[in-house]
This record gives structure tokens, sequence and C-alpha cells, in this order.
């Protein structure tokens, strides 16, 4: 990344989350360059996800800080609702709302949230599911669509919200084989449009692809950090080197 002096998208500066008595964020810090992708790797239990939703605020940690553009995350309900507005966010299950069509989905938040008026919210919806490669789906409800065309409507809704900053979490851990590439590659075509991204993944094929830089988490900590070749061709710790292999058996 060339050096500048923008502030940084994300930063996380000595985070710490316990749930109870499970320490499961130690001392996390991160920061996330402007339109830098960032993959996040590491073993279930990691605390990847939990990372990740502390960066939306669907966590709250207990120490350290979270700055996200700009706006540090607090107890402040107004702070939230800035970083919300500017975060998109996609999760493993794709959080659809059945009852409403494709469409609905897709206008719902930039309606009621940005005030935009509902003819410009469904033109840009449109242009998105275009994007996305499933316009022709608008009107069908979401149980009338495969897995991986409701996670493409679930991306496709979070870029209706105009985010600067797309979180993913896990994204394809819930499809099937076939599927998962039809949502790589629009993920793929979001990544090179220079979305700032940061995506909790096991797909090594698309970190080696899109990410500027990997993250391996283990154990509430970021273990290594560094670009895809170091991290998969050079990795430093015993940590890592041990998720490595049995990534690449399972596979």
């Amino acid at each position: 990344m060339s050096e500048t002096n923008e502030a940084p998208a994300i930063l996380l500066d000595r985070v710490n989350k316990w749930y109870g008595q499970i320490h499961v964020l130690r001392d996390v810090s991160l920061t996330v360059a402007q339109r830098e992708r960032v993959v996040v790797l590491g073993p279930s239990g990691s605390g990847k996800s939990t990372m990740i939703r502390c960066i939306n605020r669907l966590e709250e940690h207990q120490q350290g800080r979270i700055v996200v553009d700009g706006t540090e995350l607090t107890g402040d309900l107004r702070a939230l609702d800035t970083v919300r507005r500017e975060v998109g966010m996609v999760f493993q299950s794709f959080n659809l709302f059945p009852h409403l069509t494709i469409l609905e989905n897709c206008v719902l938040a930039p309606i009621h949230v940005r005030k935009m008026p509902r003819a410009e919210a469904e033109e840009l919806a449109m242009g998105l599911l275009k994007r996305v490669r499933i316009p022709e789906q608008a009107k069908k409800y979401p149980g009338q669509l495969s897995g991986g065309q409701q996670q493409r409507v679930a991306i496709a809704r979070a870029l209706c919200m105009r985010p600067k900053i797309m979180l993913f979490d896990e994204p394809t851990s819930a499809l099937d084989p076939e599927m998962i590439k039809e949502v790589l590659d629009v993920m793929v075509e979001l990544a090179e449009s220079g979305m700032t991204m940061v995506c909790v993944t096991h797909e090594m094929g698309f970190a080696r692809r899109v990410a500027d830089r990997v993250v391996f988490m283990d154990r509430g900590e970021v273990v290594e950090s560094g670009p895809p070749a170091t991290i998969f061709e050079k990795p430093e710790t015993e940590r890592l080197k041990t998720f490595l292999s049995q990534i690449l058996r399972g596979h």
C-alpha cells in the first residue's frame, strides 16, 4: 500500500473482549487502510467472527479502541448509527426477509435509513442486482432462490447503502460447493472496484487473488499478518504452519 496521510478506514487498538470468563479477543491491534483488502484466516474459535462483529458493533468490546472511518465506537448511539451507515456486512446466513421480494429487501434500508426516494432506491437496487448478475430475480422471494443467489442478493442489499467499507463473515461457508464460485466472483469484482474490505474466509484462492494482506488469528490473537505470498509460502510461526497444513489436507 502506498503511504498516504489518509486516516485508516478501520483501526483496532489493543481490543479485548470476554464472554463471561472466556477471553475471546486478546489485545487485538489491526489497521486497515482506505481501499485495502484484508482477509482474516484462523481456526474455528480463534476470534475472527467476533472481531469483525465488533467492527460493526454487533458485539461490544470491553477494552481498547475501535475507530471506523474516523468515528470511535463507544456507547454513543449516534456514533453507532454513523458507522453502520458506512459499513456493509454480509453474514454466513443470508439474513434476508423471507416475506419481502428481492427488490424490497434491497430498497428497505436506503429508503428508511438514508431517506432515499423510492424510485431512486429501486433504480440503485436494480443496478446492483445487475452487478451481482441476478436482475431477473427482483420480483421473486428469497425462498425461490438458490443459496448462492441469496448470498448475492445479500451483497447487493449491503451495497445499496453505498457503504465505504464491506465486512464479510464467512460468506461462502453455508453454501454448496458449486455455489461458492458465483459468490466469490462477485466479491472479486467488488474488490477490484476499490472497495475497502475485511473478509473472514477459508477460501485460500480468494485470499491469494484479492487480498492486499492476510491476517492469521488463533486463540483470540493476531499471530501473523502480511502479503498473501508471505503468509502462505513463508509462515513464521508453528501455529500458522499447522493451520495451513490442516487446511491443505482438507482440500
